[in-house]
Order: C-alpha cells, then sequence, then structure tokens
C-alpha cells in the first residue's frame, strides 16, 4: 500500500512540476518574467488591432512592461480592456496616457506619454488612452488623397492613350517612317559606295595639286629672287631724272619768255602761222590750176 501511494504520489508531483514547467515557459517566451515585481495599470480602447498579451509598452522607445491581458468589457459594450505590468519602479503622474501605435515589423505597442500632475497614480490606476498614428495610417492619410486626386487624370491620360494608339494616322505615320528608314539606309548605302570610289581618286587629285602647288611656289621664289636681282636702284634713278626733265619741260611750256612758252602762248606768232598755213594752201591751189606757170618744160 505504502508502495503504491509512493509511485502515485511521484507521478502528481511530476505532472504538477511539468504544468508549472510549462506554464512558467510559456510565459517566459511571451517575455512575461513572473519573479520580476510590477504594478498593473488598466486601459480601455475601442479598438486594439494587432495589440495581443505580451506587447511592449513603452516610453520613448524604451520597454517599461508589457501587456499581461487583454479581455473584452461585456459591463462597458464596445470596450477591451487591456492590463498592463509595468516596472515596479515607474512613477506615473497623474494624466498619463496609453496610447495605441503600430509598426511594420513589430505590430501593435502601447507608449505612453507622462503626465505633468503632481500626483502619482497608484497600481491598478485607469489610464486614459488614445490612438498614435502609425507609419501606415499617415501614409494612407498623407498619400490616399493626392493617390485619389491622381487617379482621374491617370484615367484620362490612359484613355487618350489608347484613342492615339488606334488612330489610324498613327499606323500610317509609322509605316512612312519606316518608309524614310529605309531611304536613309538606301542613303547611307549610296554615301558609302561613292566615299568608297570617289576618295582614291580625290586623294590622287589632292596629291598632284599639292605637287603643282609645290611649283608655283617654287616658281613664286625664283621670281622673287630675280626681281630682287634686277637694278631697282638704277631704275628708280631713271625715273626720277624722267620725272624732274619732264617737270623743267612743263616749266618751259608755262614760261612765256622760253621759247616753247611763245610757241605756246604767243598769239602773234599762232596768227603768223595760221597765215602761212593759208598762203601755203592757196600756192598749192594755185599750182594744181596753173602748173604752167610755176614749171616750164622745153623741148630740144
Amino acid at each position: 500500500m505504502k508502495k503504491i501511494f509512493n509511485k502515485e504520489f511521484a507521478i502528481g508531483l511530476s505532472v504538477i512540476v511539468a504544468i508549472l514547467i510549462l506554464i512558467f515557459g510559456i510565459d517566459y517566451l511571451k517575455g512575461i518574467n513572473l519573479f520580476r515585481p510590477a504594478h498593473y495599470y488598466i486601459a480601455y480602447y475601442d479598438n486594439v488591432d494587432e495589440l495581443t498579451v505580451s506587447s511592449p509598452v513603452l516610453i520613448n522607445g524604451y520597454k517599461v512592461g508589457q501587456v499581461r491581458e487583454v479581455n473584452f468589457d461585456y459591463t462597458r459594450p464596445g470596450k477591451v480592456e487591456v492590463v498592463m505590468a509595468l516596472d515596479k519602479n515607474l512613477k506615473l503622474p497623474a494624466g498619463t496616457r496609453a496610447d495605441i501605435g503600430t509598426t511594420l515589423l513589430s505590430g501593435a505597442r502601447i507608449e505612453l506619454a507622462m503626465g505633468k500632475g503632481p500626483d502619482l497614480l497608484p497600481s491598478g490606476s485607469e489610464l486614459e488612452t488614445g490612438v498614435k498614428a502609425g507609419l501606415m495610417n499617415s501614409v494612407q492619410d498623407g498619400l490616399m488623397p493626392a493617390i485619389t486626386g491622381i487617379l482621374p487624370k491617370v484615367d484620362s491620360l490612359l484613355y487618350n492613350l489608347n484613342l492615339l494608339v488606334a488612330d489610324p494616322a498613327l499606323s500610317a505615320s509609322i509605316g512612312r517612317l519606316d518608309g524614310i528608314t529605309g531611304n536613309l539606309l538606301a542613303t547611307t548605302q549610296g554615301l558609302n559606295n561613292t566615299m568608297n570610289s570617289q576618295v582614291p581618286r580625290i586623294a590622287n587629285n589632292t596629291v598632284k595639286l599639292t605637287q603643282s602647288l609645290d611649283t608655283v611656289v617654287g616658281n613664286l621664289g625664283q621670281l622673287s629672287y630675280q626681281l630682287k636681282s634686277l637694278p631697282v636702284d638704277a631704275t628708280l634713278d631713271n625715273v626720277n631724272k624722267l620725272t624732274e626733265n619732264l617737270a623743267q619741260f612743263s616749266k618751259q611750256l608755262n614760261d612765256k619768255n622760253s621759247t616753247l612758252g611763245l610757241l605756246t602762248s604767243d598769239p602773234a606768232l599762232y596768227n603768223q602761222l595760221n597765215r602761212v598755213s593759208a598762203d601755203i594752201d592757196s600756192l598749192i591751189l594755185d599750182i594744181k590750176k596753173n602748173p604752167k606757170r610755176y614749171i616750164s618744160i622745153k623741148l630740144l
């Protein structure tokens, strides 16, 4: 009898120990330390989406506790009761608010906004609540109105784009572009062929032109040398002398006292020359009329 009692007692004790280990293990995996003293505070929310047991409670991003219970309060329709276990050394002043916030990775959390009141809230007090806009809410509130305004414009743009694509003129233009591309290709090939056939000829002509230019430059050099070897100084002296003689001759023509000046400026001499010329003309006419008077021919 004693042996059976000892066996059953050992089995029962093992089961109890296993249950305790299981409970403590589950709480430990949830981040709940049952051996750490804590103060409990209660908050009521209309919506606790993604908030679960062991969700963190933060102050300025630092974890000071966690959610221990999430229960629907049947005495307050539409309210959800959340029990928070906070560090025993944390003192909450009056007016402290518990806001629910969300993140993309860690889900929901509770952020405490410390109050300004002089009194401290005892353990078990009810905290004021609020909702802190998360990143997704901010994105939704900031971008959704803009996206809503852009959607009609995008729809109109797509509609106009469909009309443009369906327009037969666009297909015709594309066909013409194909033809223009083909013509450009043919033109390019023709230019390539022309260049391949004409470039050597142009190069030969360029060589010949260069040779001709070299010959011309050589002839110009010889001409320059010949011009340099001419007696330019003597020629210039002769020209100067000729110029002086012409100036002296012009001066004599203009001088009334010189013979040339009298020939050009004396009217009496001019008149005498005219009379002599007239007499010579009369004499010639008379000779033509009466040659026997001036010429006598005697026959033997």
